[in-house]
């Protein structure tokens, strides 16, 4: 009898490091692009979610571009807003001032909106896929997003998406076999694509490793 279900390869990146305005890529940015759409080229990649934001989108284009004939679709839930806001009493003690603070820095309607858009994000692109073929998909997204994702791959505490951070065009892939085995992370926020003059934009100065 065939197999009903098979397994998802997540493959998750962060847009290219953007211009002051967020409107596009900076020259840095388009490299780093350029060199992980290399590094995917052997992946049986089906298809390319990004973001409607430029950024997103123009780090797709330069992906796809490096790959033969992949489809790219632009998709609201891969956009870039705040998936959940917490409760003080979910929080440690003594980050919680510093986590709500940060939440809270960003507008009303957008973490209103955040947790519909990241439960429709994990609708369409988390869990097996129905049929006998492996899947491979790429999503070029934002930070935040990511970090929802891998937490929920964890089954860690909803906060916790929270100081899960990603450089700009990093590579985070995460598993999801058949019902009856949890999913796997298989790497997460990996630069080996790209040189180290290009690594750690996007990321929190104070966490960078540069030696």
């Amino acid at each position: 009898m065939p197999a009903t279900h098979a397994t998802r390869y997540l493959h998750l990146t962060r847009h290219g490091e953007a211009t002051p305005d967020e409107d596009g890529l900076t020259p840095t940015g388009r490299r780093q692009a350029a060199l992980l759409g290399e590094r995917l080229r052997d992946v049986p990649l089906s298809a390319i979610h990004h973001g409607p934001l430029p950024r997103a989108a123009e780090t797709a284009r330069l992906i796809g571009d490096r790959l033969d004939g992949v489809p790219a679709h632009v998709c609201e839930p891969a956009g870039d807003y705040v998936p959940y806001t917490p409760h003080r009493d979910e929080l440690p003690a003594d980050s919680a001032d510093f986590l709500l603070d940060f939440v809270h820095g960003f507008p009303p309607d957008e973490r209103a909106h955040g947790p519909l858009l990241a439960r429709t994000a994990e609708e369409h692109f988390t869990g097996p896929v129905d049929g006998p073929e492996d899947r491979h998909e790429l999503v070029v997204t934002h930070n935040f997003l990511i970090g929802w994702l891998v937490r929920a791959a964890l089954d860690a505490p909803k906060w916790r998406w929270l100081g899960l951070n990603q450089c700009n065009a990093a590579l985070t892939v995460i598993r999801y076999p058949p019902p009856g085995r949890p999913p796997s992370v298989l790497f997460s926020n990996d630069m080996a694509h790209l040189p180290a003059p290009l690594r750690w934009t996007g990321y929190p100065p104070e966490l960078r490793i540069t030696s």
